[in-house]
């Protein structure tokens, strides 16, 4: 099969059979969305199959654009088993670790590697030399596939949810209903997430009504900032009335699965998050994101993805970024990314 983009001519098995591959986690595999999109769109009587951690399976279970998944459990070998009955005619490897080479390896197909730039990111990391190119991660996966002549459709990020999955605005606190904010608090590591009392301070900023999500590992903290906005009395609710005080905070980490976080997200006027997962998810609903950096730095090119954002970090520190991924506590002790932002927005 041959497509003809612009002046170019790529030549492309007829009725191919491709393997896209991206284990892990939330926000990664969502990124690599518009490639599956674009392969699936832009090549004919093309068949996409996608391989993850079968733990990720809710991410991608209900993307058109793919026709079979596949899942990494509990041996690699195992998987690579499946993936050889199958016969691919081309693998396109967003991962790039060892595992994906020996998926490779054993398929023995034409592949297509993403670049990670591990070291331009090292430079960063450790001597603060800036050699990162100024592309965002997906135009980098889109990159990877660029030579079967795709390009980008310039719409974004994608993300499904399951009709099982949609959680009505009444299931939600009367308070909530006609609006809300959304902020996710969680990370998978400490250093990208704010302290609980610069999480208070962030919604008594915010003022408006906000719905907390994140996991169960998040609802205590999530408890604890509820309680702290919760009137003591009516002579308190008055006096906070009177300041023009609107935080009203719902904490649901913890309440709903990824797919039902995701539905609160799109329902929601605006997000607030970390450097994590339900940013991206975000992105792909074109939500207005204030996105808060502690450790990581958006040059990394992870930043929301094609909608309007805001960054929220500290630039004036010699010390960032600390690691391309992060920490479960600031080396330095001081953990000045995360404390000393100012949180200078305006929601609307």
């Amino acid at each position: 099969m041959y497509r003809r983009i612009g002046e170019d001519i790529r030549h492309v098995k007829a009725q191919a059979k491709i393997l896209v591959i991206r284990f892990s986690s939330i926000g990664d595999i969502v990124l690599t969305t518009p490639v599956i999109r674009t392969l699936k769109t832009q090549l004919e009587n093309v068949e996409i199959h996608y391989a993850t951690k079968i733990q990720f399976k809710s991410i991608l279970e209900e993307n058109p654009y793919i026709d079979r998944m596949h899942f990494l459990e509990d041996s690699i070998q195992k998987l690579i088993a499946g993936l050889k009955k199958e016969k691919f005619d081309y693998v396109i490897d967003l991962h790039h670790n060892l595992r994906t080479f020996l998926i490779k390896s054993a398929l023995g197909v034409k592949s297509f590697s993403f670049d990670k730039i591990n070291y331009e990111k090292w430079l960063m990391v450790n001597l603060k030399i800036n050699k990162l190119p100024s592309v965002h991660i997906v135009d980098r996966y889109l990159k990877t596939v660029e030579s079967l002549g795709i390009k980008n459709d310039t719409l974004g990020l994608d993300y499904f949810i399951p009709d099982k999955d949609v959680v009505p605005l009444d299931q939600l606190p009367l308070t909530h209903q006609q609006g809300f904010v959304a902020y996710a608090l969680g990370a998978q590591h400490s250093t990208k997430k704010l302290p609980i009392d610069r999480m208070i301070e962030l919604c008594d900023k915010i003022n408006k009504p906000i719905v907390l999500l994140g996991g169960k590992e998040d609802a205590e903290v999530g408890n604890r900032i509820q309680n702290f906005f919760k009137p003591v009395d009516a002579h308190t609710e008055e006096g906070l009335s009177r300041l023009n005080k609107k935080t009203i905070i719902y904490n649901a980490c913890g309440k709903y699965n990824l797919n039902q976080s995701a539905s609160l997200v799109k329902q929601a006027e605006c997000l607030f998050t970390h450097d994590t997962g339900l940013m991206h998810i975000g992105a792909a609903f074109k939500k207005e994101i204030f996105s808060i950096w502690g450790n990581t730095i958006p040059l990394f090119g992870m930043y929301p993805y094609r909608t309007k954002f805001h960054v929220l970090e500290n630039n004036k520190l010699s010390c960032r970024p600390c690691s391309k991924i992060g920490y479960q506590k600031c080396p330095k002790g001081h953990f000045k990314c995360m404390n000393e932002i100012e949180f200078d927005f305006y929601v609307p």
